[in-house]
């Protein structure tokens, strides 16, 4: 039933140093520095605020450095005195293990604190987390994001916040320095369901171009006047517009880029996978996501696991080149 109640949660968008110091929630541990939480985190920095920031990786720790992140060696380092702990970090596992161990951050945090996860995991496991750390006097909010490197960078992602509306709130002036759209989706797991359906479509709508400009292409049409077709015509989305598979159609998609720096096939085959189980858990069937799981599954397999998911297009068309 609690999944069922996130469902129909009404959402609301809105547009809108080394040393910590004293300061309404200046102070900021950051957990996960990688292609995403580096940006995002240096994001903050610009705005004036105080982050430490933890990865296990030595090269995430070098590069936050450089960008006026205090890099520290440990999670609880990251934590202490932090007025705001903010993480994105890779799976559920690591989101359980980084909150709900013993010297995790529900353990460590002070009283009061504000935690705000933008990893993409389970609605269940932002929902374990919100209640434990409510029972230590804890404020905590899921707010996944959308928008890839380009978009952390940049700081023009799209936050989907779950959690108290306070909270959501409280966040807010944060979240604004890292994106530049913020939807408030409802209770604690609200913000997971909104990415997860959005990757869902994300997923299956990438795979449906990817298929579309192969057969097109391999008809004989030209490339360029086929997607501009696309793009005037009742198909356009933004796998057309703003990601298109195709090499060299894009400059500033990833297939102009050898498939590298956006977001990465083994990501969107876990984040399928979430999105799979969650239907499965109320009985929605998704029959296409089920589709475009298994083939970007096999894109997996193949070995191009770290390449964008577009490069399903080259899996597609080394299928019809065959003889």
């Amino acid at each position: 039933m609690a999944a069922r109640s996130v469902l129909t949660t009404q959402c609301i968008f809105t547009i809108s140093r080394r040393a910590y110091s004293s300061g309404a929630d200046k102070n900021v541990g950051f957990l996960g520095l990688g292609n995403m939480g580096g940006f995002m985190a240096a994001n903050l920095v610009k705005k004036g605020y105080n982050v430490r920031g933890f990865d296990p990786s030595k090269d995430a720790l070098n590069a936050a450095a450089k960008n006026g992140i205090a890099p520290v060696n440990s999670l609880a380092a990251a934590v202490e005195g932090a007025d705001v702990v903010f993480s994105i970090l890779p799976s559920n596992k690591a989101v359980l293990d980084a909150y709900l161990e013993k010297d995790g951050v529900v353990a460590l945090a002070k009283k009061g604190s504000l935690l705000i996860d933008s990893s993409t995991v389970s609605p269940e496991v932002s929902r374990k987390v919100g209640e434990a750390a409510e029972e230590k006097g804890l404020h905590f909010s899921d707010a996944p994001v959308s928008g890839g490197t380009m978009g952390a960078q940049n700081a023009t992602l799209a936050f989907m916040a779950g959690g108290r509306k306070e909270d959501f709130d409280r966040a807010l002036a944060l979240l604004q320095a890292m994106g530049a759209k913020h939807f408030y989706c409802g209770a604690t797991g609200a913000g997971q369901v909104a990415k997860l359906t959005n990757n869902l479509l994300m997923g299956i709508t990438g795979m449906a171009t990817a298929e579309c400009m192969n057969m097109g292409i391999k008809m004989g049409l030209e490339p360029k006047v086929l997607l501009d077709v696309l793009n005037n015509s009742s198909a356009r989305s933004w796998s057309t517009e703003v990601y298109c598979p195709v090499p060299g159609l894009v400059p500033t998609a990833p297939s102009s880029r050898n498939y590298d720096g956006g977001f990465k096939n083994d990501l969107m085959v876990k984040d399928l996978e979430l999105a799979s189980g969650m239907a499965l858990s109320i009985r929605s069937p998704v029959p296409l996501g089920a589709v475009a799981t298994q083939l970007y599954r096999i894109v997996q397999s193949r070995g191009y696991g770290q390449k964008d998911f577009s490069f399903v297009f080259q899996l597609l068309k080394e299928e019809s080149d065959k003889k």
